[in-house]
């Protein structure tokens, strides 16, 4: 009972993310330039209602008034996991800024500030989301549409995406392949439940979150909407991750049918994302979203070119850098020993 419990909890109801909007930071704010410097933000925070009348609070990052480029830019929607709230988003500011990207968070229902009770891991999500999308295209102010999510954004973005062709890129960090895989791995890993005994556990979970939550876990399978998804897609997982183990993520890339690409870093399911992810999430954007221009230091703009440029400098520089940690390892490990000739007639059996 205790891990029936557990179960059905850990996927409609996982500890909620409690903040206040103080640590959302100030709504205006000074933040670094691609190049060093730095440009004015601001964060305009409001209240959509959706299909199922929860309040859902949003925050959408944008240049100032004045240093604004263009009055329609590129927005990039980025979708928590399931524990979290919109403050995860924070990280990605002084990444997509500067390349004239507009950055729009929220908590999903049933996170954060936002009203609901229970969350889905994507299925009531991705309703959500395209409510989201919807008013972004009705104020006019946004061109392309990307959308990042990690963990239960991820899968929500995943479920969304073939039925919305008009997105122009999707980063997704960590997503599940199947629902009830998942629930099957974790009851065995964390709860030690026998094999044999977690289908019909598994079952009563999924009646309970029924009556809860109004969806069925046995048709959440991001996996089936893959091969309908043409959106170009930059999947990324952590390779100690043993909550999503690596092997949905990498599933779910093999069996996607647009332009793709799979990243993979060190660390867990919940730890910091590596600047190496930031970079290629960014620069993996700016292209899907068919970025024309970025802000420097001095509000003024780089062209594609020059930032293709600098992306290639960053690569060479990564490279250089891992060569250099080879060597070094090498060194400390020492000249290699050359190897001693063996004398055959020793090893013969004893007669």
């Amino acid at each position: 009972v205790l891990g029936y419990e557990h179960l059905w909890k850990a996927i409609i109801r996982p500890p909620r993310a409690n903040y206040e909007l103080k640590d959302m930071g100030p709504q205006k704010f000074i933040t670094n330039g691609i190049e060093g410097g730095s440009f004015k933000v601001q964060r305009t925070d409001f209240t959509l209602v959706n299909g199922r009348g929860h309040d859902i609070i949003c925050s959408h990052f944008e240049p100032y008034e004045e240093d604004r480029q263009y009055r329609t830019m590129p927005c990039v929607v980025y979708m928590h996991g399931n524990s979290s709230c919109r403050l995860e988003s924070l990280d990605c500011i002084n990444y997509l800024l500067p390349l004239n990207i507009t950055l729009f968070c929220f908590d999903f229902s049933g996170c954060g500030m936002s009203q609901g009770e229970y969350i889905s891991l994507g299925w009531w999500e991705r309703e959500d989301i395209a409510m989201i999308i919807d008013h972004l295209r009705a104020e006019r102010r946004v061109s392309t549409i990307g959308l990042w999510g990690r963990s239960m954004g991820a899968v929500t973005a995943l479920l969304h995406a073939d039925r919305d062709h008009t997105i122009a890129g999707l980063v997704l960090d960590s997503p599940f392949s199947n629902l009830p895989k998942l629930a099957n791995e974790l009851a065995y890993q964390y709860m030690k439940i026998p094999n044999m005994f977690v289908n019909p556990i598994l079952k009563m979970v999924a009646s309970s979150i029924k009556s809860k939550a109004d969806f069925d876990i046995y048709h959440l399978s991001p996996i089936d909407h893959v091969s309908k998804a043409f959106i170009p897609a930059l999947f990324a997982t952590a390779k100690d991750d043993d909550f999503v183990a690596p092997h949905h993520t990498k599933k779910l890339h093999d069996a996607y049918s647009g332009d793709k690409n799979l990243v993979e870093f060190e660390g867990d399911h919940n730890s910091t994302r590596p600047q190496f992810f930031y970079d290629s999430a960014s620069f993996f954007l700016m292209d899907a979203l068919q970025c024309t221009s970025v802000l420097n230091a001095e509000g003024n703009k780089f062209t594609k070119a020059q930032l293709t440029e600098r992306k290639e400098e960053i690569k060479k520089s990564k490279r250089a850098k891992r060569k250099a940690e080879e060597e070094k390892k090498r060194e400390e490990s020492g000249p290699k020993k050359p190897l001693s000739r063996v004398n055959m007639s020793s090893l013969m059996a004893p007669q």
